[in-house]
């Protein structure tokens, strides 16, 4: 088939004759023809039995097949899966046989490079098993857009057997990591933002926290545009959410920010079970893309806050 699509034929080959080829087959005779084809026969007939014998090569277990009739899969993620970027595999086996599988690959576009499970779970007939694992970093440079991205699933077999699948989302979660870590990326171009320092208070004063905003030079800029309430911490009398309203170039200078803070509720529980009430939502927006960035009080300044709530509700130790 050309190029084009157009079917083309090769003229066939013909050898010249030789000079007196034609009189060596007549001398030959139909005799000479018969014992040569008889030959020739002997000799293919031997090449095939030579070949069933010979040790025929195993299928490979990296060639990627369809799943076995009656396993399906399914991405999702717990909440308990969010703090350390976890996912799970769900495997659901409606067939009549145990599905042994000793690895699994995760790989997904936006993500750089490949999430790998490496231990060996059974599933037994009719049984359905969450496998989890750790997601990749997303990839935030020339990654594919949402129509060309694919999200898929590898799961090596103990027989040898490799099946490879294509996944859908349906929470949207992987979604909504990409694009949160890229901001976040797209973020640290221009800007980086720390909570500095504490000042506690007595109640019913609020008390200060300080947020340093430090350019990182170059072309990028960002726009920060507010701070978010936690679990635990509101801004006292002032807007919710705490306005900045501040556009920052990378070759600015640094400043910093003074927000208010009083605790949310006086709930001893809420303070000693607390795992994000000091950790801020900042609103920014970023090459037009505006999103929260997580900014975390340092630990040590954490325990501080911790402590200021109880003592501020009047159950710390004083």
């Amino acid at each position: 088939m050309g190029r084009g699509g157009s079917a083309f034929t090769t003229p066939a080959f013909r050898a010249p004759a030789m000079p007196g080829a034609a009189s060596f087959r007549d001398r030959l005779g139909g005799r000479g023809r018969k014992r040569r084809s008889y030959a020739q026969l002997l000799a293919v007939t031997a090449v095939l039995a030579l070949a069933a014998c010979a040790p025929q090569p195993a299928e490979t277990g990296g060639t990627p097949a369809a799943l076995p009739a009656g396993v399906q899969v399914e991405l999702f993620q717990l909440r308990s899966d969010v703090a350390e970027r976890g996912a799970q595999v769900r495997v659901i086996n409606d067939s009549d046989e145990d599905l042994t599988i000793t690895r699994l690959t995760f790989a997904d576009d936006w993500f750089d490079g490949e999430a790998v499970r490496d231990r060996t779970s059974t599933i037994a007939a009719g049984r359905t098993v969450d496998l989890r694992f750790g997601l990749p970093p997303s990839a935030c440079d020339r990654e594919p857009d949402a129509a060309s991205r694919t999200s898929r699933v590898t799961l090596e077999l103990a027989d040898g057997s490799t099946a490879t699948v294509e996944v859908d989302d349906p929470l949207g979660f992987t979604t909504l990591i990409h694009e949160k870590e890229c901001l976040r990326a797209d973020l640290a171009k221009a800007v980086a933002l720390e909570w500095t320092e504490f000042t506690p208070s007595a109640a019913p004063a609020p008390a200060a926290l300080t947020l340093g905003i430090a350019p990182v030079g170059g072309a990028a800029a960002a726009e920060l545009l507010d701070v978010q309430t936690t679990n635990l911490l509101k801004f006292g009398d002032q807007p919710t959410p705490f306005p900045l309203g501040l556009t920052v170039a990378g070759t600015d200078v640094a400043t910093d920010v003074t927000v208010p803070i009083v605790p949310l509720r006086c709930d001893p529980h809420a303070v000693m079970e607390d795992k994000r009430g000091t950790v801020f939502n900042v609103q920014v927006r970023v090459d037009g893309t505006e999103g929260a960035v997580e900014v975390a009080a340092p630990e040590a300044m954490r325990g501080e806050i911790l402590r200021w709530v109880a003592d501020w509700c009047g159950f710390g130790p004083g």
